[in-house]
């Protein structure tokens, strides 16, 4: 689907989407507590229709009231009547979290040994598992791989894990739910630098809400005790800053929204877009960013450097999905900026910063990629050349229509906003831009 986004100015208030973060977390709680949760506040995107897909192939059930509130009756409120087939088969679709968060779920719940294979997109399966594979080879745990399945053999036992952190909170999310399953203690080691830890930080949270408790011993490392039983809760998901950044950002090139719904003393780390924001367009400065009146570069850059290097650095290691609409905002606002812990950003749904480099090219932007750091050059922006590529990817579609409600644009591939925001364009519409749908 492309859809045109033409010039002008959004205005309004509107509500930020619930927290995927968040609302994962609940709803795998909840499929594994003895008794009947409600979570409130879950909308029909493509990654939760993937986690509640999920929830059912591990055993679990649940009905939906219509306003975004699912009752679901846990594994442990299930009739022992029911059978549970040998090889379930959880369809992750596109949802890199749904997949690294079932994984150790569905051997942790195969006693004895079993068999679950996950099916998900070639680009799921390309961005891959790998700190499972090497985990998980130690303890006699096959994965057999395929273009769009994954099929793990074997049974999760308690006992010492260690993960890097610099790769994904995802994969210390997932041993997190499952480790209390087991009939043994265990500890997880996370290894510096951890990325992402406020991630890691609502998985302890989610988990504490139903019963669970897991004890940091030592900076990232936790201690799980097991044979744990998940207690039902009723629960409301909290507004989500990742999205809700898309809407602030509105307001960097000419708008007027108020964004409602969101906790200032949220976990989630990407509540910091709003400093971000205001850095990026010289409202606020952080310490060891002053900028050099002389020249308008970085106080302290070498002597010679460029007239043109940005004046702000910004590290999004815990933030990366923050990265598209931050381009965005550095190149709309004509000062540029330095990204740095961008690494990660290559195996997102698209190879974001790749993806936006080439189309902020077409609005006359200068992005240069590197392996672990991103510069967005201080330039001009003019309407773009041509037709906008959105990757498939959810966040480049909506950072590439922050810079649409400026200059205008046409956007191919625009249903990618279904993974995680589905009524992003018509929220756009209730803010008083003018959107055009085209098959």
């Amino acid at each position: 689907m492309r859809v045109t986004v033409r010039p002008g100015v959004a205005h309004g208030q509107v509500a930020a989407p619930p927290s995927k973060s968040y609302a994962h977390r609940m709803l795998i709680g909840a499929a594994l507590a003895a008794g009947v949760s409600r979570v409130r506040g879950i909308i029909p995107s493509e990654d939760m229709l993937a986690t509640l897909d999920c929830i059912t192939a591990l055993g679990a059930t649940y009905t939906a009231d219509g306003d975004g509130t699912l009752t679901v009756r846990g594994l442990g409120a299930q009739p022992d009547s029911e059978p549970h087939t040998e090889t379930a088969v959880f369809p992750c679709r596109e949802s890199g979290s749904t997949l690294r968060f079932f994984l150790p779920l569905a051997l942790a719940a195969s006693p004895g040994g079993g068999s679950a294979c996950f099916r998900g997109t070639p680009r799921l399966m390309e961005r891959g598992v790998g700190v499972y594979e090497t985990l998980f080879a130690k303890r006699g745990i096959r994965l057999e791989k395929g273009t769009d399945t994954l099929t793990v053999t074997g049974t999760l036992t308690p006992g010492a894990y260690t993960i890097p952190g610099n790769i994904s909170s995802q994969f210390a999310t997932g041993l997190l739910f499952a480790l209390p399953l087991l009939d043994g203690d265990s500890t997880l080691c996370i290894l510096p630098p951890v990325e992402s830890r406020l991630y890691i930080d609502i998985t302890v949270d989610v988990l504490r809400r139903f019963g669970v408790r897991v004890e940091e011993t030592e900076p990232n490392t936790f201690a799980v005790t097991g044979r744990q039983a998940y207690r039902p809760a009723d629960m409301t998901v909290e507004g989500d800053w990742s999205n809700g950044a898309f809407l602030y950002a509105l307001n960097t090139v000419g708008g007027q929204v108020e964004v409602t719904g969101l906790s200032q003393d949220s976990l989630q780390g990407d509540r910091v877009c709003l400093s971000c924001f205001r850095r990026l367009t010289g409202q606020e400065t952080a310490p060891g960013q002053e900028t050099a009146p002389e020249t308008g570069e970085p106080a302290g850059a070498p002597a010679g450097a460029p007239a043109v290097a940005p004046a702000v650095a910004i590290d999004i290691s815990s933030c990366p999905d923050l990265g598209p609409v931050l381009f965005a905002v550095a190149a709309a606002g004509g000062r540029g900026a330095v990204f740095t812990g961008t690494r990660r950003l290559r195996i997102k749904e698209s190879d974001r910063a790749a993806a936006m480099a080439g189309e902020l090219a077409r609005f006359g932007a200068q992005v240069e990629v590197e392996e672990n750091r991103v510069l967005v050059r201080p330039a001009t922006l003019h309407p773009p050349d041509g037709v906008l590529c959105g990757h498939n990817d959810h966040r480049v579609v909506m950072a590439l229509s922050v810079l649409a409600a400026r200059y205008g644009g046409v956007i191919d591939g625009a249903e990618a906003v279904k993974k995680s925001y589905p009524d992003f364009f018509s929220v756009l519409e209730r803010l008083g831009l003018e959107v055009a749908y085209h098959t």
